[in-house]
């Protein structure tokens, strides 16, 4: 009875040692992101929606033997510091993937390194078509602008307006924002009457806009973030250039409103989040971000609370003893992801998703949904 009694006690010691051990394991998730410099409003806007997706995971009992953090790198929206940060990330074993970065050009270069060494990335803002072509080890949650382009083209030419002037900004992904519209407008028939590149930090569009209305154009196109249509539409108003805006998924965000006030009214642009949505989900998260960070989500909140969850679901999929290559075999099994960007499926060869773009315009001071044309 003593010997069954000693060994009894050993091997429940053991067991709660082995649970102990299980619920103590941390997985760690590392995000790539602009904190600071030019960009940091879009990293912060990450970073807090990141915070609320992860809570709401951890609180969920979802991966049982384990809880989930997030390692969060400044990379300044810059090539060189995100290398260095996909470096340090793949450094760390506890780190089974990786969200980001922003911009398509910083997304790319960490990408290259993440692929040599088979580390899983998701971005939830990398629309440049190459992204995903770097390596199978490379997914997004946002749409294309091979696919963003030519839905707007196909909207702008409904409505009856046939000639278009494109204003890109002058980096990869604006490159890439330019030949998509472009394709498919003069695909449908539409005519280009004039391409202007603008270089990034640039605020002053006055020559571009003289030299855009010469040309009388129909509408014109804007390639380009919040902070730079919003100076434009300024610009455009106190030039007295009636010419209507329509511009990429880029342009939608609270603050475009906030600086450009009634300049703005009347652009038009598509979007994969619209927070006036009823849906529960999205009226849950807009509820909790509202209330958190004394400001309504925007577009690039809502990607970001989708491409946490979209890897959570997958480290939750693995399970506890995830590694990175069992985490990147579950991102690319994801189908019907029900996220506030609506569901999210990957396709299982090109990692691309499977989303629908809603239409908005400016109006009344507010983004609102507009059925057709």
């Amino acid at each position: 009875m003593k010997t069954h009694f000693i060994l009894g006690a050993v091997l429940g010691t053991l067991l709660a040692a082995g649970s102990a051990t299980a619920a103590d394991r941390e997985i760690v998730i590392g995000y790539q992101a602009p904190l600071s410099g030019d960009r940091s409003q879009y990293g912060e806007m990450f970073r807090n929606a990141a915070q609320i997706k992860l809570e709401e995971f951890n609180k969920s009992g979802k991966l049982a033997g384990a809880t989930v953090s997030i390692a969060f790198e400044d990379s300044k929206d810059d090539p060189k510091e995100a290398r260095n940060i996909a470096r340090k990330f793949l450094d760390n074993p506890k780190i089974v993937g990786v969200i980001g970065d922003f911009s398509s050009t910083v997304s790319m270069a960490a990408g290259e390194i993440y692929a040599a060494e088979k580390m899983p990335q998701l971005s939830q803002t990398a629309s440049h078509p190459d992204f995903t072509k770097i390596s199978p080890w490379q997914f997004r949650n946002i749409t294309t602008q091979a696919f963003e382009g030519p839905y707007n083209a196909d909207w702008i030419l409904a409505g009856g307006l046939k000639s278009a002037a494109v204003i890109y900004i002058q980096n990869d992904w604006g490159i890439s924002a330019l030949d998509g519209f472009v394709a498919g407008f003069k695909a449908k028939g539409g005519k280009i009457v004039s391409t202007e590149a603008f270089n990034p930090g640039n605020r002053d569009f006055r020559s571009i806009l003289t030299k855009v209305a010469r040309q009388k154009p129909d509408v014109i196109y804007l390639a380009m973030f919040y902070e730079e249509g919003a100076a434009l539409a300024q610009q455009r108003e106190q030039l007295g250039i009636a010419i209507p805006l329509y511009g990429t998924s880029s342009l939608y965000s609270p603050k475009l409103i906030e600086l450009g006030r009634g300049s703005v009214e009347g652009l038009h642009l598509a979007t994969t989040f619209t927070p006036d949505n009823p849906d529960p989900a999205v009226r849950s998260f807009v509820t909790e971000y509202s209330a958190r960070y004394k400001a309504e989500p925007g577009m690039f909140a809502a990607q970001a609370y989708d491409a946490v969850g979209i890897m959570l679901d997958a480290v939750a999929k693995a399970g506890p003893a995830v590694t990175r290559q069992s985490l990147r075999d579950a991102l690319a099994s994801t189908t019907a992801y029900p996220g506030v960007t609506g569901a999210t499926s990957f396709d299982p060869v090109t990692r691309e998703p499977s989303k629908s773009l809603a239409r908005m315009m400016v109006k009344d001071g507010r983004f609102q949904v507009v059925a057709g044309p």
